[in-house]
Order: C-alpha cells, then structure tokens, then sequence
C-alpha cells in the first residue's frame, strides 16, 4: 500500500495543475463563445470545478455528449438526461473515468433546468481535457446550436 500512497503524493501536484488548467481552457472557450463561466478566466480558483451556465437543455445536453466524446474510457456512449433519484429535474452526466466515481478524471454533469449549467470537473491530462473540451464545443456546432 505504501506504494502506492507515495505515487499519489508524486503525482497529485501535476495531476491537479492540469485539472485547473483545462477548467480555465474551458471557461476561456466558453466565454469567448458567449457563456457565463464561474469561476471565470482569470479568476483564482478554489476548486477544480466550473460552471458553465450553456441557458438551454440542447445546449447541455450536445456540451455533455461532446465531453463523452473525448473521454479515455466509453467515448462510444452517448449520455441522455434520465430521472435521478434525489433531484427534481433530469440530470444528464458524461463521464468516461478509469476509477467510476474519481472526481479528478474529467466529467461533466447538470440537471436540466435553468440557466443548464453544465458542472465540469477534473482532467487527469490537460491535453485530453483540452480535446473533450474541444469536441464538447464541436458538437453544440455540429447539432447547429452555436456559431463561430
């Protein structure tokens, strides 16, 4: 177990620095694309999660298939909104983690009520986050939500 404690400890500042760094790629794409994003660009982060208030359910939703999309793991799967219990409105999630449940790999989720804001969180590489980031944009483009 020691093990692997201590790679955690050598990993975890790298890991962390790149969960931040694909949150402020996505708020900077976002903004620039017309969203409100908290904790914005620029903006200290307290956390590895933004929100990006996306103001309709196609917008969520096409932002959740996107980000699946790019993931590691499951890309082939295509989130849908369902009934969760516990919550009022239907909740759509994407997430394609190595570790079900591990809040650093990324993710994306948000009930389907207003504004949509999609909660997006973790990134174990930057490079990755970037791509799912990307193709979470391409698809709202793709389904003719936003434009460039």
């Amino acid at each position: 177990m020691n093990r692997e404690l201590f790679q955690g400890l050598y990993l975890a500042p790298d890991i962390v620095a790149n969960a931040l760094k694909t949150a402020s790629f996505a708020a900077e794409l976002f903004t620039l694309l017309g969203f409100r994003c908290s904790p914005a660009s620029g903006e200290v982060k307290g956390d590895i999660v933004t929100a990006i208030e996306l103001n309709t359910p196609e917008n969520l939703i096409a932002f959740c298939q996107g980000i699946q999309k790019g993931s590691p793991v499951d890309a082939y799967v295509t989130p849908e909104p369902w009934d969760m219990p516990g919550y009022e409105n239907q909740v759509i999630m994407a997430a394609g983690a190595f570790t079900n449940g591990a809040s650093i790999e990324l993710s994306a989720d948000g009930p389907l009520r207003p504004p949509y804001a999609a909660w997006l969180q973790g990134g174990l590489s930057y490079h990755s986050g970037r791509i799912s980031i990307l193709l979470a944009a391409q698809e709202m483009l793709h389904q003719q939500l936003i434009s460039l």
